[in-house]
């Protein structure tokens, strides 16, 4: 569960985080970053997928400056994966309404 987020920070399960992460229904991967900074791209996911989720939120960050690559969605439709991308304030919200197995969450901080 995300406790708290603000520009440049996340708390999850009362620990704070000050880089971009993915987080699963029970793991936290730190320190997550992309090929091109403000653009996700399908192979900027590996740790994402290697936990086989059904729904991928993708939080764009604070003012949404990060886009998401058509790869991305080229690749949860393969794969049979609902993808959601917010703002991250918003996309923290979805998360904490549906978190459960199978729901992940690759989340931009900052921008």
């Amino acid at each position: 569960m995300i406790d708290i987020y603000r520009f440049g920070e996340i708390v999850i399960d009362g620990k704070s985080y000050h880089q971009d992460v993915i987080l699963a229904l029970n793991k936290v991967i730190t320190n997550w970053k992309r090929e091109e900074g403000h653009l996700l791209k399908a192979n900027d996911l590996k740790a994402a997928l290697k936990e086989k989720p059904k729904v991928l939120i993708v939080g764009t960050g604070y003012e949404g400056c990060m886009k998401v690559d058509s790869s991305v969605a080229y690749l949860c439709e393969r794969q049979g994966i609902k993808l959601i991308a917010q703002k991250t304030k918003e996309a923290v919200n979805t998360f904490n309404s549906m978190v459960r197995e199978g729901v992940i969450a690759a989340l931009h901080l900052t921008c």
